[in-house]
């Protein structure tokens, strides 16, 4: 079965922001504060809810029998629709078995609600068998079924208080974790216009995801030493192949 390992990056959506607290008369940077301080004052944290993301990059490695790819959809200036409709059109085309961490407490919610923002049609990922009798048992949006595989949420035994975050867990196994920035300066650097800087940080946290989920396919017996040990070395030549900066400061970090 192909694999799609991807990970998302997020702003406020401050176009929803200003229509639902009525902050049109602020500017974006200030309608961002606003709904950022609004959230901390009701919860705590200014952590936005889930409806309220925005998707600036959809970051992927597709690891088929014969192939490895390392990539971001679309381009820099790629809407967000159509980020969501590239990754909605690969599951349509190959039905994967795709991969995550904590993508069904975040990623995918997220996309979910934007999708219905948009109004995206995905009839294969939101099959559940009524159309297709072999995703009646086995479907993208069971929470025990292999069809996404969420690592955080499989290795905590589904319990939240045992999840762990993927920079940790990452560096636990000799990988080299978060790299460029973290999801708190996304903001940041979506508003300098650093969009490549997210992109290469999305990457890079992808293929932490990778690593981790070849370690979880050796524990489980899915991947003996030798074969285990081939995908990170196929990984490795890709890596050297592309002779992209960030993908060389990956390689020199990882043990």
């Amino acid at each position: 079965m192909n694999v799609f390992i991807f990970d998302i990056e997020t702003v406020p959506d401050v176009a929803s922001g200003k229509r639902l607290y009525q902050l049109d008369k602020l500017n974006d940077s200030d309608a961002a504060q606003a709904m950022m301080a609004l959230r901390q004052e009701k919860t705590g944290s200014d952590f936005l809810p889930l409806h309220l993301q925005r998707i600036v990059c959809i970051s992927a490695v597709l690891k088929t029998r014969d192939n490895l790819a390392v990539w971001s959809l679309g381009e820099n200036d790629t809407s967000e629709a159509e980020l969501i409709e590239r990754f909605f059109a690969g599951i349509e085309r190959y039905s994967p078995m795709i991969v995550s961490w904590n993508g069904s407490g975040f990623d995918l919610p997220v996309i979910h609600y934007r999708s219905l923002h948009h109004g995206i049609s995905a009839p294969r990922y939101w099959e559940t068998g009524d159309s297709d009798q072999s995703f009646r048992w086995n479907n993208y949006l069971n929470r025990y079924h292999s069809r996404h595989l969420d690592l955080m949420d499989v290795l905590a035994g589904y319990t939240g208080r045992a999840n762990a975050p993927l920079d940790e867990i990452a560096g636990m196994c000799g990988f080299p974790g978060k790299m460029g920035m973290s999801g708190a300066k996304v903001w940041d650097a979506f508003q300098a216009g650093d969009i490549d800087g997210i992109r290469n940080y999305c990457e890079t946290d992808v293929l932490n995801t990778y690593l981790v989920y070849c370690r979880f396919e050796k524990i489980r017996g899915n991947l003996s030493q030798q074969q285990y040990d081939n995908e990170l070395q196929i990984l490795r030549e890709y890596l050297a192949q592309e002779n992209k900066p960030h993908f060389t400061e990956f390689s020199e970090a990882w043990t």
